[in-house]
């Protein structure tokens, strides 16, 4: 009896376990074809080039001994196998649970083919994968500006230059969105490279993250410091001159004594995410002094940390936050200042991760202060 012919298409752009089995699974309704995305439609569809390139996708797929042939989609969009289905003439179209829409199904119904929606069964003893799983599991990190944050916008540093200090945080927790710790350009970088980032010259790579979250005609561009925070490990020194996006100088710092060190010393306490709705532009009062006041403390936090001067690295990161609130007073209120307040005595200084009065709040101490996340640093 003549096999039926089954029809799956996809991206298939990191080939796993789970596609293994998505095409086993497939395998047991009829002969597997398989109709792959082209580059230029996933990146019309989804904003990011691929890892693998078309080539590439099809060629590992047609190694799969499940796997009877495999071409590249010659339509666009989300349908954009509808054109290839004339010449395959499949007897099955097999979607899993994510692909699964009316459109396809009505597709099927008009042409007469049979729709079949995966199971997603796992093979024996391995976990269940998927795409948007990997993307969630990514070990791309996060960023924490110690001190000198808004000194990588022109804006501000236009009156006057200065150094914007950042540590590299492994995702060891689910940290919040909106919360100051870079999520919105982690979110891109998980776009960009998926699980983690790639090797490669890292000051290229963050320029690379930063124009891809920064496109032309952009209404707002996100500071530098996000992008180079992220890729780039350890501890981080940038130097912004007056009037510019990107840093003249970048002094990385991955000594594992001084990242243990910092570590030993951090925590966060986390606070509700800040208000969609909040701008922390609202109530700017920026000036030469008080830009000045913000690189002198990310100044003294970077020789403190060099030194391991507890009590002057906390100093000057209070100093940092508190001549930041002085140009952009949304930063604080009352909340912020009383939960401060509470822990004033087991801590030599503070800040908030982000703007806008949510987030965690970042706590220099040498106490264990219960309710608070421990922060391991993104070595090389």
């Amino acid at each position: 009896m003549k096999k039926k012919k089954v029809f799956l298409s996809g991206c298939f752009d990191t080939l796993h376990a789970g596609h293994i089995a998505f095409i086993e699974e497939a395998a047991s309704h009829g002969e597997v074809h398989i109709g792959i995305g082209s580059d230029e439609t996933i990146h019309n569809l989804k904003g990011r080039i691929t890892i693998y390139s078309q080539e590439e996708r099809k060629y590992m797929l047609e190694a799969l001994r499940h796997v009877s042939t495999v071409t590249i989609n010659t339509g666009n969009g989300v349908l954009d196998f509808v054109p290839d289905l004339e010449t395959v003439k499949p007897d099955i179209l097999f979607v899993n649970e994510d692909g699964d829409t009316p459109e396809k199904k009505q597709l099927c119904i008009d042409l007469g083919i049979q729709y079949f929606v995966s199971k997603r069964i796992p093979a024996k003893s391995l976990p269940a994968r998927s795409t948007t799983s990997i993307r969630n599991e990514s070990r791309i990190p996060f960023r924490i500006d110690l001190a000198g944050g808004w000194l990588d916008q022109p804006y501000v540093s236009k009156f006057h230059p200065g150094p914007v200090i950042t540590i590299s945080i492994e995702p060891d927790h689910d940290f919040n969105d909106r919360s100051g710790m870079s999520s919105s350009t982690r979110k891109k970088a998980i776009d960009l490279w998926q699980s983690d980032i790639p090797s490669g010259d890292r000051e290229k790579l963050a320029k690379i993250l930063f124009c891809y979250e920064n496109p032309p005609g952009s209404d707002y561009i996100s500071g530098s410091q996000d992008s180079i925070g992220i890729v780039m490990p350890g501890i981080n020194y940038l130097w912004y001159d007056s009037n510019q996006y990107w840093p003249s100088r970048i002094i990385p710092n991955t000594n594992p004594d001084l990242l243990h060190w910092i570590e030993s010393h951090l925590c966060l306490l986390p606070i509700k995410p800040r208000e969609p709705d909040f701008n922390i532009l609202d109530q700017t009062d920026i000036s030469k002094p008080k830009a000045e006041q913000l690189a002198k403390a990310a100044d003294a936090l970077w020789e403190a940390a060099l030194a391991k001067d507890l009590i002057a690295f906390g100093k000057a990161m209070t100093d940092s936050f508190e001549a930041q609130v002085s140009m952009f007073p949304g930063m604080s209120n009352p909340f912020i200042r009383e939960l401060i307040e509470a822990h004033k005595e087991n801590a030599f200084g503070w800040k908030l991760s982000g703007a806008g009065g949510g987030g965690y709040l970042v706590l220099v101490t040498d106490k264990e202060i219960p309710g608070t996340l421990p922060i391991r640093i993104r070595r090389n």
